[in-house]
């Protein structure tokens, strides 16, 4: 027996505003009863596959990110989705890409949460 990973939750001043941004980075959808003003907003993974993100209203944030995520992208490769994201409004934090191809990018969300972008599948299957 083992855990599975229902969602993941982040702490954020804006629920609904960071969902959305989140929402279009992932290509998920917000539901109809998620507003702005809200005290918390989910993005439901599709087809049932992968955890939930549940982003909620908190008093006071405890550490200097309320979460991370590594992210590859669905198509394409890692450069071109860090090239997406940025024209999303991302910033770029560190560029750990190597020479050879491998390591990844770590960008910040509009409220400065880091996450990674890393090789997809494609190019790390290219590599072996």
């Amino acid at each position: 027996m083992s855990a599975q990973i229902h969602c993941v939750t982040v702490e954020t001043d804006d629920p609904y505003a960071l969902a959305s941004w989140w929402a279009e980075v992932l290509d998920r959808k917000l539901p109809d009863d998620d507003h702005p003003g809200d005290p918390e907003a989910m993005l439901v993974a599709p087809d049932g596959h992968g955890p939930d993100l549940l982003f909620v209203s908190v008093g006071e944030r405890h550490g200097k990110g309320a979460f991370h995520l590594d992210l590859h992208p669905a198509e394409g490769t890692r450069d071109a989705e860090v090239e997406r994201l940025l024209g999303l409004g991302a910033t770029p934090v560190a560029d750990r890409r190597r020479p050879d191809g491998t390591g990844w990018v770590v960008l910040a969300d509009p409220e400065g949460n880091e996450f990674c972008v890393c090789r997809g599948a494609a190019e790390r299957a290219a590599s072996h």
